[in-house]
């Protein structure tokens, strides 16, 4: 892979199409007041948390139901005009942004949890239900869905990104948790895949399918996922470490030795600084393991006690205890508002980041090199990773006015990504490859998968209408 050139990646090839006549019209006479040109929204649908600057969609359509999608698809069809769907805006690697025109289609208002079926621990929602909703319908039956990104992210964009988060360790990846979908595809044609039973060998595995193609097979209209009771007992941790490896030779024992851990992340000092002044904590500005144990109670304080054994021996200390639901709330609250911690810790900055992923044995290799390449920059970062998975980020801070700081950034990133691999890991462990990660995926995957994932593209959308100019080229 080559090096990236200053402004690589914050203006990407845009192609956009000649908006046909008629075809907005059409969309404005189907959709009415659910459909806007208003510049305002459109810029709002034309951005997401990356560093890109691409120009907006034509215009957006506010669906609240399948047959709205499927219609708004069928008129792109007709005219072969890219749609895109849009969650909340969450995502970091440019998946909404319109390169090659197009409408946006807003599933927000397609927020209804449709059935909650306690007994066989599934729900199904429509894609525009957040993670923290889903959360709210169903505790009352003393269940919960664990995938947590960070951002209150809709199921839909969850689905589509493949998604996981800080419970990943223990409960998975959308991948393992998405039963079952509705998808309206590119030529509107409505399709179920999967269903709620446990397991199925029948035929393709079409959920997988759409799990992770990130809105460029079809857009996701419908959700069925796994639910988990809620734990009997809860208790989380942190415990401050001398050194990153020594947190992060802690982190792999644990996970060798079999402890059920169900949330294990890393913060460094830098960023534990961050959060403090963000969230008004007064946290040990040290490295710093942020635990979280589910179980029994006995299981629980068998779990941490093992946990705290294992961090003793690695120079572990200070180990605090967050015992009420309030405590553990405002922990992990201050943990997923990193990322903003450290956009404020450094006025008018952007954030580059990265999600590599490895094998857990080869974690200390990849995290140590990386960190001590970044410090030798010396361009200000951020690092947390849901360390017990394997997973890390680095968010590079630059100054979106000096191509030269993006140019480091993505020099830094492209090290990293490098590293990643050469130690059989992954370009990306959860944001998706969206815009950023494209070269990186041929790397991975090789010509002959990429070339694979072309055929059923162009099978599936022969126009190449669905999110076009995301994952690969065509």
């Amino acid at each position: 892979m080559n090096a990236p050139t200053a402004h690589a990646h914050l203006v990407p090839d845009v192609h956009q199409r000649t908006i046909p006549a008629g075809f907005i019209e059409a969309l404005q006479a189907r959709f009415g007041a659910q459909c806007s040109t208003a510049l305002v929204v459109r810029e709002q649908h034309g951005r997401d948390e990356s560093v890109y600057q691409v120009p907006p969609p034509a215009a957006v359509v506010f669906a609240q139901s399948t047959q709205d999608v499927a219609d708004a698809v069928k008129l792109a069809a007709q005219h072969r005009m890219p749609v895109i769907p849009f969650g909340v805006g969450s995502s970091l690697e440019g998946h909404l942004l319109a390169v090659e025109g197009g409408i946006s289609i807003d599933v927000s208002r397609m927020n209804s949890v449709l059935a909650i079926n306690a007994e066989d621990l599934t729900v199904t929602v429509q894609p525009g239900v957040t993670r923290k909703a889903v959360n709210e319908a169903v505790k009352s039956e003393g269940l919960f869905f664990p995938i947590d990104p960070g951002a209150d992210a809709s199921i839909g964009g969850m689905s589509a990104t493949r998604a996981s988060g800080t419970n990943a360790v223990r409960y998975g990846t959308m991948r393992e948790n998405v039963l079952a979908l509705e998808v309206v595809t590119a030529s509107g044609e409505v399709i179920r895949t999967g269903t709620r039973a446990k397991k199925s060998s029948a035929g393709y595995d079409l959920t997988r399918l759409m799990v992770g193609s990130e809105g460029t097979l079809g857009v996701i209209t419908e959700v069925t996922l796994k639910l988990y009771p809620l734990p009997e007992a809860i208790s989380a941790a942190t415990c401050s470490f001398p050194s990153i490896e020594a947190a992060v030779r802690t982190v792999i024992q644990v996970i060798q030795l079999g402890v059920p851990i169900a949330r294990c992340e890393l913060i460094d000092h830098n960023t534990v600084r961050m959060v403090n002044a963000h969230s008004k904590l007064g946290l040990r500005e040290e490295n710093m393991l942020l635990m979280e144990f589910h179980g029994s109670p006995a299981s629980v304080k068998e779990q941490a006690e093992t946990v705290q054994e294992i961090a003793t021996e690695f120079g572990g200390n200070a180990f605090e205890w967050a015992t009420t639901p309030e405590e553990r709330t405002r922990l992990w609250t201050a943990r997923h508002n990193a990322y903003f911690a450290a956009i404020q810790s450094k006025p008018g900055c952007r954030a580059i980041s990265t999600d590599t992923c490895v094998p857990i044995s080869r974690l200390a290799d990849c995290l140590l090199d990386s960190v001590s390449e970044a410090d030798a920059a010396g361009l200000p970062y951020f690092l947390v990773g849901h360390v017990g998975d394997g997973n890390f980020h680095f968010g590079y801070l630059i100054d979106p006015d000096k191509p030269e700081e993006h140019t480091l950034a993505e020099q830094l990133n492209h090290q990293l990504v490098a590293r990643a691999l050469s130690l059989e890991g992954t370009c990306t462990g959860e944001h998706g490859v969206g815009l950023h990660k494209m070269d990186f995926l041929l790397t991975e995957a090789g010509s002959g998968a990429v070339d694979m994932m072309r055929t059923i593209k162009r099978a599936l959308d022969p126009d190449n209408i669905m999110n076009p100019g995301k994952i690969f080229s065509l």
